[in-house]
């Protein structure tokens, strides 16, 4: 767990260690079909293959990218991309075009199973099943690792989690924990989602009130409270930006006065919560069917 950490160098060597990823997963099927889903060695093996999945898309060689990935992709003449995966900008684009992958394998071995759809439920269950905060959190954190990039990887994973394996209302009940470090992975891994437009409809659906009724309207105690309600704005914004019906949901859900309140507050602490709460309201107020509803 520790050496998984210790950065790209290191998440190489063990991604590429013969059997020891799918080690990993078998010994995380063991205890969720005992029912043992607060084991501590389950913690320790989910918070190293949340770790080996961080940068994942950017960090796998550019030729194994290219077998897994563009057996099926039409490749334009202008694609200056190397490799499927590419290299992706610090500030990801909100939006992407969905793009669709191969089928997947279904016996993976070694780093495909870091993007399966077998691993993909295993982490949705444990975030259902498990008490343990790391646990919660390794999960969350390694479906957002996996949701972070701009290739076809990250969405298909996107696809998996919202659509195939009806993954919200598992993510939507971490939203309500008191823990602030798993809320906000949880929110991160939504806002990431939420980049999918193919999704926005399933996911506003799903937890846009919940998000609403989170978002902290008061100056917070910590730069978690503060990052966790600017990531909330941001995926309300992916939500709302292109859906007329999604900005009356946040309407009807009483979004607007917090969000308004949220964009006031100048505090040094609150500033990166308010400039994304102001973000939202300017995309709000470019749906102008809906005005008049605003102003009352």
């Amino acid at each position: 767990r520790n050496m998984s950490s210790a950065g790209p160098e290191g998440r190489k060597k063990m991604r590429e260690c013969d059997g020891l990823i799918d080690s990993l997963v078998y010994y995380i099927q063991g205890t969720i079909a005992d029912h043992e889903p607060n084991d501590k060695a389950t913690e320790n093996c989910v918070c190293i293959l949340h770790n080996l999945s961080y940068q994942l898309e950017i960090e796998l060689p550019e030729s194994y990218a290219q077998s897994i990935y563009m057996q099926r992709r039409n490749i334009s003449s202008n694609d200056k991309t190397p490799g499927c995966f590419g290299t992706r900008s610090r500030k990801v684009k909100e939006k992407q075009q969905d793009t669709p992958l191969p089928e997947e394998k279904s016996n993976p071995r070694g780093v495909e199973s870091l993007w399966h759809s077998t691993l993909i439920r295993i982490y949705l269950s444990l975030i259902a099943k498990s008490t343990r905060n790391y646990t919660q959190e390794a999960s969350l954190g390694a479906l957002q690792n996996l949701t972070a990039g701009t290739g076809p990887m990250p969405f298909a994973v996107a696809r998996t989690v919202v659509q195939k394996a009806n993954g919200l209302p598992s993510i939507r009940a971490m939203l309500h924990v008191s823990h602030p470090t798993v809320k906000k992975t949880a929110v991160s891994l939504l806002r990431n989602l939420s980049r999918n437009t193919s999704l926005q409809s399933d996911i506003a659906r799903e937890v846009l009130p919940d998000l609403v009724s989170i978002l902290s309207e008061s100056v917070p105690g910590s730069d978690i409270v503060c990052e966790t309600t600017a990531s909330i704005c941001y995926t309300l914004y992916n939500l709302t930006q292109s859906s007329s019906h999604n900005a009356r949901l946040l309407l009807s859900a009483d979004g607007l006065p917090k969000i308004i309140t949220i964009s006031m507050n100048d505090s040094n602490m609150f500033s990166k919560a308010s400039r994304a709460a102001s973000v939202l309201l300017y995309s709000l107020w470019s749906h102008t069917d809906l005005h008049s509803a605003y102003k009352k």
